[in-house]
């Protein structure tokens, strides 16, 4: 068992490995699926037609073969009764003791009978009240006509039947050996039609007239009903007595089982299926109108699915032909499909071991080779950044020489701002102190290196940034603010009010010479902790409102103009805190509020 894991391991991964196995192995198994759905539609399809059509033709056929049965037993009785010499007949019958003659006219009478068909092989006479019959039979090459006696005949069940049948007739079966009363032999007879001739007068019987046919009018007639293999025929009465058998041990098989009940209870159906051993037949026949002679005619379902296996087993060789040539197409496909990939991977991994010069070759225009034509522009740009990578590496030392000056600078100027300070306070000058103290410190909060600051820290840079403003427009500028003491805390970007603060300053206050008061708020909402900077200025026009706010949804590398604090503080907003922070800007003729949202749940530093 272990090995036969391993084989199938093996095959799996030898059908995975590379791409063009994969690709062999999904298109033929489409192919099979295709190939092998097809064949089982079709033969289904076919199956169900070949049931159909062996119903229909063999009904159709049995109809038509019963029909000609019913004229050849409306010929017989036509035969049996004498219509134009009828009366001629019934004195002759009467006198035939006594008179001579009358017994020549009986004898001529049944020759004449006898010579007008093919298929008949005795014809007896029975005359009821002398209990003595005349026939005509076959002797060698010469029709003969004899005599007998027998007392017994009355006492047949064909005799009585006849006796009792309101059709004055009965139709005796001869296919199994049976006793007729009459001592010449029937094995060559399949049948005996029985007649009663009655006197016209006063309706008592006076002859039975029988005639014994053999099976060549019978078999004429059966001939026309096709017969295959396996197949079998059977012709009954209404009592379902044998009239033919091809087979007499499958009549006595189906005699005992309910095969005859299933028959006479049709429902008004045409057909039944039935099981014998190991078999299963179709079972189709026809019930003529007058007498209820039936033609039973079993057909195996083998047969019958003959022509769906035929074609199922031409289906599958045609399937096998075509998924070989399947195939052999798919292979060569794949590899098509495949090769120019196997190339670029070759590529791709000598690019990886570090060689820069890999390039693959680009062929056509799908997406194999657009991938081919970015591999060499990627591997052609990886070359450029390298032969930059080394002209960086030259400047390198001078940047960190020129950084470490530039550091120096800002430190410089803190502590050349902190001499004036002090300079002016001995001098008397406080409120030149306490501008250049505020601008010191000022600078000092601009040049940390923190990005993200407290809500506190920002509000003390905040009055700072305001008192300089105030040495600007004195009491022009008022300033109120309105804090939520919890929200103290709040992690904000750096120099984030001082943004809308100058925003409010250059839209507001600049624009007009009345007193303008800006009012900064940090209150919590549902779902945002705001920052707002709200000042009852003129406004924004709305053609510039509509500029900035959408200047906050161009890319980062197409920003530019005079609003690039506030698209630089939302673009800000947004990647330290997610899609949902951002800037909202409200204006109307009573001022312009500006809001800095943040998603409750990342305000803390």
């Amino acid at each position: 068992m272990d090995w036969f894991r391993k084989t199938v391991r093996k095959l799996g991964n030898f059908a995975t490995r590379r791409l063009v196995n994969k690709l062999i192995l999904l298109f033929t198994s489409i192919i099979i699926l295709v190939v092998a759905s097809l064949t089982v539609i079709s033969y289904m399809i076919i199956e169900k037609e070949s049931v159909d059509h062996s119903i229909a033709s063999n009904s159709n056929n049995l109809m038509l073969v019963n029909k000609n049965f019913e004229n050849y037993f409306a010929e017989i009785e036509q035969l049996s009764l004498p219509q134009i010499k009828y009366d001629d007949i019934i004195n002759a019958i009467n006198h035939v003791e006594t008179d001579y003659a009358s017994r020549l006219y009986l004898e001529d009478y049944l020759r004449s009978l006898y010579y007008s068909r093919h298929d008949l092989e005795q014809i007896y006479l029975y005359l009821v009240d002398e209990h003595k019959y005349i026939y005509i039979a076959r002797e060698r090459y010469n029709a003969t006509v004899r005599a007998g006696t027998d007392a017994t005949i009355p006492q047949q069940s064909w005799y009585k039947q006849a006796m009792e049948s309101d059709k004055n007739r009965s139709i005796q079966s001869l296919v199994f050996p049976t006793e007729t009363g009459y001592p010449t032999g029937t094995g060559d007879s399949f049948m005996a039609y029985h007649r009663v001739l009655r006197s016209l007068a006063d309706r008592r019987p006076r002859a039975v007239l029988s005639f014994y046919f053999n099976d060549s009018g019978k078999n004429d007639i059966i001939r026309d009903i096709p017969f295959n293999k396996g197949e079998h025929l059977l012709f009954l009465d209404s009592n379902n007595v044998p009239f033919h058998l091809d087979d007499v041990n499958f009549y006595r098989n189906v005699r005992s089982s309910g095969f005859f009940d299933r028959l006479d209870q049709g429902g008004g159906r045409d057909r039944f299926s039935w099981t014998e051993g190991d078999k299963r037949y179709l079972v189709v026949y026809n019930v003529s109108e007058g007498d209820g002679w039936k033609l039973v005619k079993p057909i195996p379902y083998s047969e019958i699915n003959r022509t769906a296996q035929t074609a199922r087993r031409i289906s599958i060789l045609i399937g096998l032909g075509f998924l070989a040539l399947s195939v052999v197409l798919v292979t060569l496909t794949s590899n098509a499909i495949t090769r120019p990939l196997k190339r670029l991977s070759l590529q791709m991994s000598r690019f990886s071991k570090g060689m820069f010069d890999a390039e693959t070759e680009v062929k056509g225009r799908d997406e194999i080779a657009y991938l081919s034509k970015h591999f060499n522009l990627m591997v052609k740009r990886t070359n450029e950044l390298i032969n930059e990578r080394y002209k960086m590496k030259l400047v390198e030392k001078s940047a960190i020489l020129k950084a470490l000056e530039a550091e120096i600078n800002p430190h410089f100027l803190y502590n050349a701002l902190q001499a004036i300070s002090t300079k002016a306070l001995k001098n008397g000058m406080d409120d030149i102190a306490d501008m250049v103290d505020a601008l010191a410190l000022t600078l000092r909060y601009c040049i940390s290196g923190k990005d993200i600051v407290h809500a506190k820290e920002e509000i003390k840079h905040i009055e700072r940034y305001l008192a300089l403003q105030k040495a600007r427009f004195g009491n022009r500028l008022q300033v109120v603010y309105d804090f939520d003491e919890s929200l103290m805390d709040l992690a904000i970007p750096k120099l984030s009010i001082q943004s809308l603060v100058e925003n409010s300053i250059k839209h507001a206050l600049e624009k007009v010479s009345s007193t303008i008061t800006i009012v900064i708020g940090i209150h919590l909402e549902p779902a945002h902790a705001v920052i707002s900077v709200k000042d009852d200025g003129p406004g924004i026009p709305p053609e510039k409102l509509k500029e900035i706010l959408q200047s906050f949804r161009t890319e980062w590398e197409d920003r530019e103009g005079d609003n690039i604090g506030l698209k630089n503080l939302n673009a800000r907003l947004q990647l330290i805190f997610g899609e949902e922070a951002g800037l909202a800007i409200s204006t109307d003729e009573t001022g312009t509020e500006m809001r800095m949202m943040i998603p409750r749940g990342g305000s803390h530093v």
